[in-house]
């Protein structure tokens, strides 16, 4: 371990052809997504980039890190098996520890598969953290400066969670329980949304269960966090005005929703503003500069805060655990910074026209 703080983070194709692209060109180009889904299967892990410039505004350290592919696609990820998947996220932790990162963090699908890193850290020397306690915070503020800026009063709002029985949807549910007039708690196990609706009963909410993705019609606000390969939410599960937090990737809500409801406001679960001068990640994996996914900064602060320790790992995340790491991310100086949806920055303008569109 140096003296300088390190991380390294996971990423892989989820935009198979543009994201292959992105560091093939030729082969993103040339290939078919089919073709992809295939080929990736033999490639190893791939060297990205190195991060440097990121440097925290507390103590003024400056850390290092390194973006590593995991060639694998959502698609392949669940259809190979799961030891299979679990060797090729291990290869790529064996790159972060040879590159000597101190944490390792596991992006998007890596963090879901299986037992939601637990092997992997056991089968690492380094630490692992998925990210999901950050994600689950900035989700919920997303949500919140969502509302705010399309004029939706939460106390008087109802508030849909989808995929609410997963890791990140519960606590997510938890976290805003008694904020609106109503919960929503949509998941496939009835077992297990009875469950978490007594937690959030017992945090003031009113709480109505569905294992029907229809029922999310009624909500103001919606935040939507399944672990599925495809779209679920269409035009159609959507009234007017209503804002949704997608925080799932890949995505929960279909492209259709961007071509034909102008009226609503779907966001991707909130940007982080990374602090440095500036930084530079050493790859562009799609966002503007300074920018970087929750589950990325929650590694990079567990690393500038040296908790150099299996963090979010598994499939249960506490409210304690969102709060405390919350709490060092702000620290540090990573923040809540705009909107995305749908690859692009969600300007004030056409915020103002989806309040139009939907008589706000």
């Amino acid at each position: 371990m140096s003296d300088t703080p390190t991380f390294a983070f996971i990423i892989h194709p989820i935009q198979i052809k543009k994201d292959v692209a992105r560091k093939f060109p030729l082969l993103g180009k040339l290939l078919t997504e089919e073709q992809i889904n295939f080929f990736s299967r033999y490639f190893p892990p791939i060297y990205l980039g190195e991060s440097h410039g990121i440097r925290s505004v507390s103590t003024g350290e400056e850390l290092r890190g390194w973006l590593i592919a995991c060639p694998y696609t959502p698609q392949t990820m669940m259809r190979l098996p799961v030891e299979v998947v679990y060797n090729k996220i291990i290869a790529c932790g064996h790159m972060a520890e040879k590159l000597g990162a101190d944490i390792l963090g596991l992006g998007a699908y890596t963090s879901v598969v299986g037992d939601a890193g637990r092997t992997i850290a056991d089968r690492l020397a380094i630490p692992v953290t998925t990210g999901d306690s950050y994600t689950v915070t900035l989700a919920c503020d997303a949500l919140r400066e969502a509302a705010r800026v399309m004029d939706i009063e939460m106390a008087s709002s109802t508030i849909a969670v989808v995929g609410a029985t997963g890791a990140i949807g519960s606590t997510c549910a938890e976290l805003m329980a008694g904020e609106s007039a109503e919960l929503i708690l949509v998941g496939r196990r009835l077992d297990g949304l009875d469950e978490l609706a007594e937690r959030c009963r017992a945090g003031g909410a009113k709480v109505t269960i569905s294992t029907e993705i229809d029922a999310i019609y009624r909500a103001d606000l919606i935040l939507t966090v399944t672990s599925a390969t495809h779209a679920v939410i269409e035009p159609k599960h959507l009234k007017p005005g209503a804002v949704v937090c997608d925080v799932a990737r890949p995505r929960d809500v279909s492209k259709r929703v961007a071509a034909e409801r102008d009226d609503v406001l779907v966001i991707e679960g909130g940007m982080v503003e990374v602090p440095g001068d500036p930084p530079d990640f050493g790859f562009d994996f799609g966002f503007p500069p300074r920018h970087a996914y929750a589950c990325m900064a929650e590694t990079m602060a567990l690393a500038l805060e040296h908790r150099f320790e299996d963090y979010t790992i598994g499939k249960t995340i506490t409210v304690a655990q969102a709060h405390e790491i919350d709490a060092i991310a702000a620290r540090h100086g990573f923040r809540l910074s705009g909107f995305r949806s749908f690859e692009k920055a969600v300007t004030p303008e056409q915020i103002a026209r989806v309040r139009e569109k939907a008589g706000r």
